[in-house]
């Protein structure tokens, strides 16, 4: 069971690991042992999860989030099997409490009275300058 907050806790029917053989660094090691992780999180079925967290959670997830609503993670980053097994459990961690926190509401603001005024005399400032370029008539 993997302890999210004081409120939500992942169930072990939840999580899926299967070990595969990682590419990378370990010499011989790597072609006899699978130290590589893939964890897979059922998050569409999982009760303890709402909803609103659950669209969040799609949209941080991304291309990890399969069609059948589970999110994959494949770790691969070091030699050992249980360290790549703590990484991608902190990573899910992580990812489920990013996904907690709502999105603060945009507050829509207008512009100051001054900072119009100021907008527009600074284009017609460099309006003025770029008038003065070009070529000089002699004749004036």
């Amino acid at each position: 069971m993997i302890r999210i907050s004081d409120k939500i806790s992942l169930e072990d029917w939840e999580l899926t690991e299967q070990f595969i053989r990682a590419s990378g660094p370990g010499g011989q090691n790597v072609n006899k042992v699978a130290t590589a992780v893939e964890l897979r999180f059922e998050a569409e079925r999982s009760p303890n999860l709402p909803g609103p967290v659950k669209n969040r959670l799609r949209r941080i997830a991304g291309r990890k989030w399969t069609k059948d609503g589970a999110i994959v993670l494949q770790v691969d980053e070091t030699r050992s099997q249980a360290r790549n097994r703590d990484i991608a459990r902190d990573r899910l961690k992580e990812m489920i409490v990013e996904a907690l926190t709502p999105p603060k509401r945009r507050v829509p603001t207008k512009p100051t009275l001054g900072s119009k005024k100021r907008r527009l005399k600074a284009k017609k400032v460099r309006g003025e300058v770029k008038s003065l370029r070009g070529k000089v008539d002699p004749d004036v």
